[in-house]
């Protein structure tokens, strides 16, 4: 084991190194552009046997891994923000192509305002597109799941989406255990398709126009593969911890077996939530943390069995849907609630969005509101936001909530609500 001092963005292509991919195809956009300029290094060194290619543009990068991907080769690629959305076409096509491309995104937010700083919107917004998609919330963590996700996307046949924190992660530097090249080598193997365009014995299509009797049939194809990949990424999940010591699964539960209520949340503001349970603790407050890994597929099942440890629990979003319902892990995680019998209550928290700091003391204000979701015993408006200036809209949406919501008023909430929104 090497340990290090690396960003995000030097861990991941240090990684990319070690993996010695076929083709990247790489185009520059802050915050990921670190990334092929510290693996394009290690092409012109001669440490890999890669081809770099450098494209005019995001759209362009994705085309590249896809041909790359399709001809039999091992492609990678990277991106954030603008650039994500730019090849948003192209990621259709590489799931629905089944080809096991693997992308690191560091998150950033998308236009407008502009705005170059974090949150979850770009990924977010690509969410099904038929990538599975994976989270980190440390440096650590963004090397381990890069290695990882070669693998899982393989075995699956679909392409992986490698999320961190740009900036955040992306950037900020910390210690960091590395595997030796020779054992990362080993341990993802030799990409050996089955079948690929260049395979003369099998001549075959790829890509062809899908027309209606058979394009349904191709994405229940898609959506029973994603279903399929979830003991994969068990399984990949157990063998690099027998390899590191460091375990990965779907989610990680922190002070979850006594805790009254708790916080689902994803990247690297678990950091700073664990934090806050741990001080919490401290004084006596049976509080938890839910860190999501895996997005996609989405574990409903164990997801919602860790959630009803608790009485209730406050499901943060970086990032905004505008449903009117909640953010989209709100809305996935509280609907794998749904058909449970005894189940806690579900709060949305808005949060970060364009780089907004979520701070110890966010996380103690939240915690505080969850237990007086169970001293009321009533939910009040499950659609929060933190840390944002109110405007005159807010102030009088608060006022609302106070009188709808006051304690023994949850009957009256339909009418009132109505009347509200007209």
């Amino acid at each position: 084991m090497i340990r290090d001092r690396l960003s995000g963005n030097a861990a991941v292509a240090l990684a990319m190194k070690q993996i010695n991919p076929d083709v990247v195809g790489a185009f520059p956009i802050t915050p990921s552009t670190e990334i092929p300029e510290h693996f394009s290094q290690y092409v012109a060194d001669g440490e890999v046997g890669t081809e770099f290619i450098a494209v005019e543009s995001e759209h362009s990068a994705m085309s590249t891994c896809i041909g790359a991907s399709a001809a039999g080769a091992r492609a990678m690629t990277a991106s954030s923000s603008a650039g994500l959305a730019y090849m948003y076409e192209l990621l259709y096509v590489a799931a629905s192509m089944r080809l096991p491309i693997v992308m690191t995104v560091a998150n950033r937010a998308l236009s407008g305002p502009i705005n170059i700083n974090n949150d979850h919107s770009d990924s977010m917004g690509a969410r099904d597109s038929g990538w599975i998609q994976m989270y980190a919330e440390t440096n650590q963590e963004a090397y381990d799941n890069l290695i990882q996700a070669v693998i899982i996307s393989e075995r699956s046949r679909l392409p992986v989406m490698c999320c961190q924190d740009g900036f955040i992660t992306s950037h900020g530097v910390s210690n960091i255990e590395l595997l030796e090249d020779e054992v990362v080598r080993e341990f993802v193997g030799e990409y050996e398709p089955e079948n690929y365009l260049l395979k003369h014995e099998n001549p075959l299509a790829v890509g062809p126009y899908g027309t209606s009797p058979y394009y349904m049939e191709v994405k229940r194809e898609q959506a029973q593969a994603m279903k399929d990949s979830m003991p994969i990424i068990l399984d990949v999940g157990r063998k690099y911890a027998e390899l590191t010591g460091r375990s990965y699964k779907f989610f990680e539960e922190y002070m979850m077996d006594d805790a009254d209520v708790a916080i689902v949340v994803m990247g690297s503001s678990a950091g700073t939530g664990k934090e806050a349970v741990d001080r919490l603790r401290a004084e006596g407050q049976r509080v938890g943390l839910i860190k999501l890994r895996t997005f996609r597929p989405f574990p409903r099942r164990p997801l919602a069995a860790a959630m009803c440890k608790v009485k209730a629990v406050a499901i943060m979003d970086k990032a905004e849907s505008f449903s009117n319902s909640g953010g989209p892990l709100f809305n996935e995680a509280r609907n794998s609630l749904y058909d449970l019998p005894a189940k806690p209550f579900a709060i949305n928290y808005i949060y970060g969005l364009g780089g907004r700091d979520i701070r110890v003391e966010d996380y103690y204000n939240i915690f505080k509101e969850l237990y007086i979701v169970l001293e009321n015993d009533d939910p009040s408006d499950v659609y929060r936001y933190v840390g944002v200036r109110d405007s005159r809209f807010v102030d009088e949406e608060q006022r609302m909530v106070k009188e709808v919501y006051r304690p023994g008023a949850a009957k009256s909430y339909g009418q009132n609500r109505e009347e509200y929104e007209v």
